[in-house]
């Protein structure tokens, strides 16, 4: 995970080196390996080099095409190479071919439909002087970020992070205060555009723009294709397929010219991931995949003692993080949260804590499994085996879920309301939900931390509304509901939280279960295998079968560490980090909440509602020249 950036004077100027070099620079934690620009006349690129493929290693970017003059700049990793090598006619050649180069033929190939044949994570952009044209694109789920700045006729800039952008002295620092209100209210996701500055958006992913005559044109590519539903004659043989395409995914991420480091929780995903990577290992004659778990000190804790049965899976080395170690590590850790490049992540605790012991060890590849709620998720299988006619199914199922999460409400009554959802028609359902969801907003508008005055300036009730409908999941079993869930808002800020905080200590997240053939194959599953008897993620199970401890492969319940990483961190640091919060919050958050907590006696709530207004003061006070404007 590199960092890119890029500026087009749209007026024709020469970019000022002394300014892009700044810009750059900004990026220097992202890409500690390596800086190169290349500035013609009007156009810069910039790439900030983070070592995380063999091929990197030798290819240096900004890349250009002396034919034609195309440039690229790219923070990538391909996991189709072979295809595009073979596509692209580059056999043969003893030049090692890195992945930018091969976007780069590949834009020459298919100009902007390029993107249709990519395959893996990237953003990038391509500079072409034969129409002077600026091209960029974003991959499918947005596992690497693109943030740009466009004044119309003026200037076009873009980087992997906001604060590079901000170096440029054309380029105000404007706090976008409705960003501000979407953190404090939870609305992390309303879009997937605005940054906390105004004149800062984010590229979406499966997203790509364009800048030419001094226009900006931006548009979606692509999306996950529908797939026809597959239909094989034993659970095994769906368990032997999706274990084949599951192993292609893993291994694609495991190339890297150093050894990998693996997150290990004890949910069934990231053991699942750390499953398979290490058998790929094993079979290739390398070293044990090294893991990372985050662990507590309570023995009876579930997720502690899952984490060490999946400890003992073989060619694995282990290492953990404890909750007692947060005073060894705690400074560090806290001095990160406070450079945090956003408010939303602040609460990230247990995830810097084991990036960090990662980067401690020398690693700069991580995997994780982020995506695998999604990606194996399925809609309300009560519904949809009461649809179906199968009462005595939907009953194992609403049966299973009390069972699976430990939910208070009777089987019967899960059963029920899987009825109303099953046989109320649509219509119905609709407004109901709007009047819900209107009782909802009046009554979370009343309870809202927002000084009222700034609630009203930025219109939260229609903010909430609009969030709402953009957050919403989908219920049915069609093939576009399916791709929306897995697609949703929520992963790909999941994967812009992780990307920040891995960029901090010059990691590359790498997640299997958000490869595009992973999804799509889900895509193509019937529900059934996915969830059966109020077990999600059925065909994980029995793929793992013999690969994954049962503790772990049948574990109920899905119990975090998260929070009392975070309470840890900051009880034990209590007389260093409460600090009064600048008197800017004043114009955001009611006085009431200003006070200080104490760590050691106050509530969860009020702990988190404490540390959710510090974490903003830490950022506000990391703001310079800021420009606060209102509307």
């Amino acid at each position: 995970m590199s960092g890119i950036c890029g500026i087009f004077d749209l007026r024709g100027n020469a970019v000022d080196s002394t300014v892009f070099g700044a810009m750059l620079g900004g990026m220097e934690r992202r890409g500690p390996d390596g800086r190169h620009v290349t500035i013609d006349g009007s156009i810069a690129l910039g790439h900030a080099l983070l070592a995380t493929t063999p091929e990197s290693l030798s290819e240096r970017l900004p890349l250009a095409h002396a034919p034609t003059g195309c440039t690229i700049t790219a923070d990538a990793r391909l996991d189709n190479r072979d295809e595009l090598i073979a596509t692209l006619e580059l056999r043969g050649t003893s030049k090692v071919t890195g992945d930018g180069e091969l976007i780069l033929r590949a834009f020459l190939k298919w100009g902007r439909s390029c993107v249709d044949h990519l395959l893996g994570d990237f953003a990038f952009a391509v500079w072409d002087p034969r129409d002077e044209t600026l091209f960029c694109a974003r991959d499918l789920i947005g596992m690497r970020q693109l943030i740009f700045h466009h004044e119309p006729e003026k200037l076009f800039a873009f980087a992997s992070e906001p604060e590079s952008i901000l170096r440029h002295p054309d380029i105000p620092r404007i706090i976008n205060e409705a960003r501000i209100a979407d953190y404090l209210e939870d609305l992390e996701a309303h879009d997937l555009t605005s940054t906390f500055f105004r004149g800062l958006q984010r590229l979406p992913p499966a997203h790509a723009l364009s800048v030419r005559n001094g226009a900006l044109r931006i548009w979606q590519y692509g999306t996950l294709r529908p797939q026809p539903t597959l239909r094989l004659p034993s659970d095994e043989a769906y368990a032997e397929a999706f274990r084949s395409v599951f192993a292609d995914a893993v291994s694609a991420r495991l190339r890297s010219p150093d050894a990998v480091g693996s997150m290990l929780s004890g949910g069934m995903d990231s053991g699942s991931v750390t499953a398979m990577a290490a058998r790929i290992l094993s079979a290739a004659g390398q070293p044990p995949l090294q893991t990372y778990s985050a662990i507590g000190t309570d023995s009876h804790c579930q997720e502690t003692q899952t984490i060490k049965a999946a400890q003992t899976m073989a060619h694995i080395e282990p290492h953990s993080i404890s909750i007692e170690e947060m005073d060894e590590f705690g400074d560090e850790i806290a001095t990160l949260i406070e450079e945090a490049a956003e408010p939303f992540d602040g609460h990230m605790t247990l995830v810097y804590a084991v990036y960090l012991r990662a980067q401690k060890a020398g690693r700069k590849v991580v995997l994780d499994a982020v995506g695998g709620d999604t990606t194996l998720g399925t809609q309300d299988m009560i519904n949809w085996q009461l649809r179906k006619g199968n009462v005595a199914q939907a009953w194992k199922e609403a049966f299973g879920e009390k069972r699976f999460w430990g939910h208070p409400d009777s089987a019967w009554s899960k059963l029920w309301r899987g009825a109303g959802q099953a046989f109320v028609p649509r219509s119905l359902r609709k407004v109901r939900r709007n009047l819900l969801r209107k009782t909802s907003n009046l009554h979370r508008e009343t309870a809202s931390i927002l000084v009222p005055d700034f609630a009203a300036e930025i219109e939260l009730a229609k903010r909430k509304e609009s969030n709402a409908a953009h957050v919403m999941i989908p219920s049915g079993d069609g093939p576009q509901d399916r791709a929306r869930r897995i697609l949703h808002p929520y992963v790909t800020v999941a994967r812009e939280r992780y990307d920040r905080v891995a960029s901090a200590l010059a990691i590359e997240p790498r997640d299997p279960f958000l490869d595009r053939r992973v999804m799509e194959f889900c895509l193509s599953l019937p529900a059934d295998q996915l969830q059966k008897d109020g077990w999600p993620k059925m065909i994980l199970r029995r793929t793992m079968r013999e690969m994954l401890p049962d503790e772990v492969r049948w574990r109920t319940g899905k119990e975090h560490l998260g929070w009392d990483f975070t309470k840890a961190l900051w009880q034990g640091r209590s007389g260093k980090s409460e600090r009064k919060p600048p008197i800017e919050l004043e114009s955001y958050v009611r006085k009431r909440l200003l006070n200080n907590v104490n760590l050691q006696t106050s509530g969860d709530d009020e702990v988190a509602e404490m540390l959710m207004i510090q974490y903003l003061a830490n950022w506000l006070s990391a703001q310079e020249r800021v420009d606060v404007q209102k509307g």
